[in-house]
């Protein structure tokens, strides 16, 4: 078997932009580590950035089932003893409406340099206004 490398003069990268208004949180991070990932190209390579951008808007009003807005809780430490931190949901919302989208995208994305580098390319924002219309994104149903 033998390792593709890809050009990156020859990775077409496109814009995409995602209406995330009362779509499910996880199905909307799900498409989007998709596209940034380039999974849905036919020159995927694992180990490179051949993915597109995705501008993702609305990310405020996305929605969760059940009760996840009490009883999902996210997690940080601080590195210290003692230095656990715990925010539910509903408080993260309401602080960085974004937030929870954003983590969930990059839960998704592989870890280490090249996820992080693919982070860069999404864009998340909490309103419908987004400034990057220069770039004119194609709109991507769920």
């Amino acid at each position: 078997m033998k390792t593709v490398f890809v050009k990156p003069a020859s990775a077409e990268r496109k814009w995409f932009v995602i209406d995330a208004e009362g779509k499910i949180l996880g199905r909307v991070a799900a498409r989007a580590a998709s596209i940034v990932r380039g999974k849905e190209k036919a020159i995927y390579a694992p180990h490179q950035e051949v993915g597109d951008f995705v501008v993702v808007v609305n990310a405020g009003k996305v929605a969760v089932s059940g009760r996840k807005t009490q009883q999902k809780v996210y997690y940080r430490h601080s590195g210290y003893v003692g230095g656990l931190k715990a925010v539910t949901y509903e408080k993260l919302a309401a602080r960085h409406p974004t937030a929870p989208l954003e983590n969930a995208i990059k839960g998704m994305l592989p870890k280490g340099p090249l996820g992080r580098k693919l982070l860069k390319n999404v864009k998340v924002y909490a309103g419908a206004e987004h400034p990057h219309a220069a770039q004119s994104p194609q709109a991507i149903e769920l």
